[in-house]
């Protein structure tokens, strides 16, 4: 059965709450963050993507980037901008974006059921992306991205939250620039807290990572490495538990900077053995499984998988799975997509414009649109002890960094 606490958050004093959130760390490129803290000096990007206080040129992999991100921390916590609760709680984070909203409880999960699998994964990590989640945290001594969680609806924790946010005034509350609102409730009552540990210890057998693979991955190495200096505090890690009902997935679409070799003509003729392809006037945002859009040349295509050409046991039946195996691999000579340069990830949320634009400028050669991920095809992939390809998912909204740390 699934283990969670409650911690200590380090978090911003209210008057400061929307000028420190920021959005989390792998979604903005570093020019973008660049853009983003100017004029912001309390932005947590300061502490996340601290190469924006650092020269333009240096990698943002350099231990003095680390290093600058714990200074910037202790900076914001010494100043008072950020201050850390007295008492262990657990926190309600509700997102509201374009009317749907989703609430989630904040926690620290338990590294023992991350390596048990109590904690479920559908994915692999990507070497080099956890590599710097690992030094984040080990130098910084806190986990700053959020996990994202996902379990089965039980009623008495839907009902218990209902009531906690219709009985309680929120300590945040405020919408972002991007009109996404964020409001977080403080759970401090004891009785409140136990209730909450208690029910998940009886009810809820097994948690679901959504999305944070290498940021769960990274806290349970970091605890390894540190030993006997880890600490108590080491044995969690922070993360937002969704209910199934409240989540919507979208799309992670994929760019590619070359066509191994073939042009365009000879692609879209290979692509027949797999697929029907039309020609598409307007751009392709797939409306079903087994359709993909792909944009080559300034046009676009509508593909459809042929029957026959993929299987349907449970990550087989996946369109990633589909792309994988009739595209990338068979035409394209890209096996491992964790560590393969020549392809790129698009979240959804970026729109297909940006597929457009990546390949526009010269910088990829095709990019290819998917239809999104079912939360149950997710929970059934993770059920049998399987993996999906990297970046199958993309959840909107996401949490905002800075809300809410976990000291360690």
């Amino acid at each position: 059965m699934a283990t969670i606490f409650p911690f200590r958050a380090a978090r911003p004093q209210p008057a400061l709450a929307s000028e420190v959130a920021a959005p989390p760390y792998d979604v903005l490129s570093s020019d973008e963050a660049r853009a983003a803290v100017s004029g912001h000096p309390h932005s947590f990007l300061h502490v996340t993507k601290s190469e924006v206080d650092m020269p333009a040129d240096l990698s943002i992999y350099h231990s003095s980037v680390y290093e600058k991100a714990k200074a910037n921390l202790d900076e914001m916590l010494n100043a008072g901008v950020l201050f850390q609760d007295e008492t262990p709680c657990y926190y309600i984070y509700e997102l509201v974006m374009e009317g749907r909203s989703q609430t989630g409880l904040v926690c620290c999960s338990s590294v023992d059921d991350y390596e048990r699998d109590i904690i479920k994964k559908h994915e692999f990590t990507r070497p080099e992306k956890e590599q710097d989640r690992i030094n984040h945290i080990k130098i910084t001594r806190a986990q700053t991205g959020n996990v994202f969680l996902a379990y089965r609806n039980v009623a008495s924790l839907d009902a218990m939250i209902r009531e906690w946010k219709k009985n309680n005034a929120p300590a945040y509350d405020f919408t972002a620039p991007d009109d996404i609102s964020h409001r977080i409730w403080v759970i401090a009552s004891k009785d409140a807290v136990e209730t909450i540990a208690s029910t998940f210890e009886k009810e809820v057998p097994c948690t679901y990572i959504a999305d944070g693979h290498h940021r769960a991955a990274s806290a349970a190495k970091v605890r390894a490495a540190l030993g006997d200096a880890a600490g108590p505090e080491a044995n969690g890690f922070l993360t937002t538990l969704f209910p199934a009902d409240e989540l919507k997935i979208m799309p992670y679409n994929r760019v590619i900077k070359d066509l191994n070799g073939m042009d365009a003509e000879d692609l879209i003729s290979a692509l027949q053995e797999d697929f029907m392809v039309s020609t598409s006037e307007v751009p392709v945002d797939p409306a079903h499984l087994h359709e993909f859009g792909m944009y080559l040349e300034k046009e676009w295509y509508h593909l459809t998988a042929i029957k026959g050409t993929y299987t349907n046991d449970p990550i087989g039946v996946l369109d990633v799975s589909i792309f994988s195996k009739n595209i990338l691999e068979k035409f394209l000579d890209i096996h491992d997509q964790r560590t393969d340069k020549r392809i790129d990830f698009v979240g959804g949320i970026r729109g297909l414009q940006e597929l457009e634009k990546r390949v526009d400028s010269g910088e990829m050669k095709v990019a290819f649109s998917f239809f999104p991920v079912s939360i149950e095809q997710l929970f059934d992939i993770a059920d049998s002890g399987n993996v999906m390809p990297p970046k199958s998912t993309w959840f909107e909204p996401k949490l905002r960094d800075g809300l809410l740390t976990h000291l360690i």
